[in-house]
């Protein structure tokens, strides 16, 4: 369904939206600057710290295209104000937490939450602007989402070492709460109320599928690493593949009892989607990137909260400036600017890599070290919004929910997988008594490994957006 609101109207609606893009990121990084505070205010164990990043992460990615499902069946706006409703309901739980085991439910009833408001902003793209205006509403979307991280480690770290209100590490949780009322001020009157133009019933069997096969997945991948591969951990991966395969087959019979599924298996023939979403999957393992480099800062060579957030400004810099001059560059290369994109990040890993590994222990040269994190983030900002862009367009307009779903859905993953393996790859070569010099080579090793999972996403980005015969 196309909106007729004027542009002004339009820019002004899809600002609250980005709003609903920025803080579901911002609150998964921001927890990790805090960490040391929770565990002296709480006395939680180092297990319980884990689940309270890994619980908001896999509730998020497990429910991200249900939620994105619901906006195209009951309107994006209706479901979009719920969910920043109950992200701020949310947010004052983890605020007000007394034990570990509050703050984890807290942590996990915000994930599904932050899934149910997040695909809302993306699938709004394809029905707010003509295709004129979507290339530069991707580019902010991507800065938005871009920003995110990095804001997250320079306002954690700023908020606790101010100890705003003597609220110590509550304070990164309640300062939601006026961001939450200021877009549901101007939500109520800005957002038009788009969805498909063919509602129908919501698949429950499916989504209740949907959402079991993602958390065979996802959860033994942020969890299994951390309590050393259990029993549990491999059922659940061994069994992921079977529960995915009967979710499939019964989307399939749904479909043909006349159903709308909650992921169309259609979607498999669309040329270049299944490509695209590929390397998707293989492009944001650089979230890793946050959590090897933040710990190698602080643990090696003692930086504090605040001084690694700014070790990470470059990155939020380049991360801006990428995305608006997008338009630019898309005039000149095209259907290669993911490609050309991700290969930036490639030589921000690779030098990056090479800076750490020579200076174990100590703070690279600060030029350098500058211009290989702002490369980084520059070439997010080229390749992240028009990779999604590459994904979204191919949607029809009745299914650029699910899209949006499967593609922040997709992201998430990723962004699990790279947590798990490249994480797993730098505190495995750390060793169990890690110092500065193994703790160097283990950060040089994990980039290596995000630059070549970058590297593949770049092939099948440039496989997707081939022009279809």
């Amino acid at each position: 369904m196309r909106t007729t609101s004027s542009a002004a109207r339009r820019w002004s609606a899809f600002a609250v939206l980005l709003v609903g893009a920025f803080l579901p990121p911002l609150d998964f990084f921001i927890v990790n600057v805090a960490l040391p505070s929770i565990q002296g205010s709480l006395h939680a164990s180092a297990a319980e710290l884990q689940l309270l990043i890994s619980g908001y992460a896999a509730a998020y990615a497990v429910f991200l295209i249900t939620g994105g499902r619901l906006g195209d069946l009951f309107g994006r706006r209706k479901i979009f104000l719920v969910g920043i409703s109950c992200f701020g309901l949310t947010s004052v739980l983890c605020g007000l937490a007394t034990s570990p085991a509050l703050l984890i439910a807290g942590r996990m009833l915000q994930g599904l939450s932050a899934a149910a408001m997040a695909p809302q902003g993306l699938a709004s793209i394809h029905a707010l602007f003509p295709e004129q205006e979507r290339a530069r509403a991707l580019g902010l979307y991507g800065a938005a989402v871009g920003l995110a991280a990095v804001a997250a480690q320079a306002l954690g770290g700023a908020l606790i070492s101010e100890d705003l209100l003597h609220l110590e590490w509550r304070i990164i949780f309640l300062i939601n709460l006026p961001i939450v009322a200021a877009v549901l001020i101007f939500g109520f009157p800005l957002l038009p109320d788009v969805r498909g133009d063919d509602p129908a019933p919501v698949d429950k069997v499916g989504m209740l599928l949907c959402a079991l096969t993602l958390a065979l997945l996802i959860v033994p991948l942020v969890e299994g690493r951390e309590f050393g591969w259990p029993w549990w951990a491999c059922a659940m991966l061994i069994a992921f593949p079977l529960a995915g395969f009967c979710f499939w087959k019964y989307e399939k019979a749904y479909g043909r009892r006349g159903g709308v599924p909650i992921i169309s298996v259609d979607l498999a023939k669309i040329p270049g989607l299944m490509s695209g979403l590929t390397g998707v999957l293989f492009f944001y393992v650089v979230s890793a990137f946050f959590l090897v480099f933040s710990v190698y800062l602080q643990s090696a060579i003692g930086l504090s909260p605040v001084e690694t957030g700014l070790v990470f400004l470059p990155f939020g810099v380049g991360a801006f400036i990428g995305p608006l001059t997008t338009p630019l560059v898309l005039r000149a290369c095209g259907r290669f600017v993911p490609a050309i994109g991700m290969m930036l990040e490639v030589a921000g890993c690779v030098t990056l890599a090479v800076l750490v590994a020579a200076t174990p222990g100590r703070m690279p040269d600060q030029i350098p070290l500058v211009m290989a994190v702002g490369l980084l983030g520059f070439g997010q900002g080229w390749a992240l919004p028009t990779l999604v862009r590459s994904v979204i367009n191919r949607a029809p307009v009745t299914g650029s929910g699910m899209i949006a779903g499967i593609t922040n859905s997709a992201l998430q993953i990723s962004a699990a997988l790279g947590v798990a393996v490249m994480g797993g790859i730098f505190f495995t070569l750390a060793g169990t008594s890690p110092n500065p010099t193994s703790m160097a080579k283990a950060f040089a090793a994990a980039m290596l490994c995000v630059a070549a999972s970058l590297a593949i996403s770049a092939v099948f980005s440039v496989v997707a957006s081939r022009p279809a015969n």
